[in-house]
């Protein structure tokens, strides 16, 4: 796959496990593991990084506009109803108690992470307090898959490394003990 192209399906899979929502039904965390395997060297590995977190913190914005828009009627739409209105009551305490860190702080959470930055919207949190919590959260989320992607790779193509000297070492034994049986065998013969 190319560059561009792992780019974008990032950027599709951060915004919509972020979004309001659809994070509950895209695994956008394995998507992103899964492309930053398959990335290679520290430049890919940054621009990745950035994409991951500018999308994932667009999707945080989704939820805020809507929560804003749309208000306490968020939490009788069908697809809150559908995810789970304890989830959404979870999210709304939470920001109650920590207030836009809550974005921040909720990041790593399923499923409430999706919700929190609508009921930022819904209690009209100001959008300067929103925005830091937003990228700090998109940020740290994004450090955290893309590394776990990349170090998940490395670890493969060096287990792959060990395992193939392990394989011909084992080759090699089991050649030189074959021929030493042989020649074993030939020299324990009777001689006729």
């Amino acid at each position: 796959m190319d560059s561009t192209s792992r780019l974008a399906l990032a950027s599709v899979f951060a915004l919509a496990e972020s979004g309001l929502g659809a994070g509950m039904f895209v695994p956008g965390e394995v998507a992103v593991l899964v492309l930053s395997a398959g990335t290679e060297g520290m430049r890919s590995l940054l621009l990745l990084f950035l994409v991951v977190a500018v999308s994932s913190s667009a999707g945080d914005h989704i939820g805020y506009f809507l929560g804003i828009r749309y208000g306490e009627r968020l939490r009788e739409t069908r697809l809150v109803r559908r995810i789970g209105r304890r989830h959404w009551d979870r999210a709304q305490d939470l920001f109650h108690r920590h207030g836009a860190a809550a974005v921040f702080l909720t990041r790593l959470l399923p499923v409430v992470r999706t919700l929190t930055p609508a009921t930022a919207g819904v209690s009209s949190v100001s959008y300067v307090r929103f925005l830091p919590a937003s990228l700090a959260g998109a940020a740290m989320w994004s450090a955290l898959y893309v590394s776990a992607g990349a170090l998940a790779s490395a670890s493969v193509r060096e287990a792959e490394a060990t395992i193939t000297k392990v394989l011909w070492a084992l080759s090699g034994t089991a050649v030189v003990l074959t021929i030493g049986i042989v020649w074993w065998r030939r020299k324990r013969r009777p001689a006729h």
